[in-house]
């Protein structure tokens, strides 16, 4: 059987309806998804008042987008993991701790990235 995928715009269309449709479910489903994201809502108008510069505000709202990022990927890793199986195992429980720790790397970034941009600005 010869599966012919979908070329040009009619691609780009279906991934993005494929990648919305992701976002809703990490929003439905994943409440450490919905807090990151109006965090990230409440810091975007606070980006552009700290910003002194396009590179400073690229920064500001890139930190933002990667906790995001990190988080669905962590929930992505979790659904896998769940869906393996449900006994315990070690290497699910470290697969599930290492993108919980993802997660909070791109979290201390993050703070960095604010801290040293409102420090530079305002001292």
């Amino acid at each position: 059987m010869i599966v012919t995928k979908t070329t040009g715009l009619a691609r780009f269309y279906y991934a993005t309806r494929y990648s919305i449709k992701g976002l809703r479910a990490a929003y439905r489903s994943e409440p450490a998804f919905r807090y990151e994201l109006w965090a990230a809502a409440l810091l975007l108008p606070l980006a552009f008042w700290l910003a002194q510069s396009g590179l400073q505000l690229g920064l500001l709202i890139s930190s933002l987008l990667f906790v995001l990022i990190m988080e669905l990927i962590n929930t992505a890793i979790e659904a896998v993991v769940d869906r393996a199986g449900t006994e315990f195992h070690a290497l699910a429980g470290l697969a599930k701790d290492l993108g919980s720790a993802a997660v909070l790397l791109a979290l201390f970034v993050t703070a960095l990235i604010w801290g040293g941009i409102a420090w530079d600005n305002f001292s």
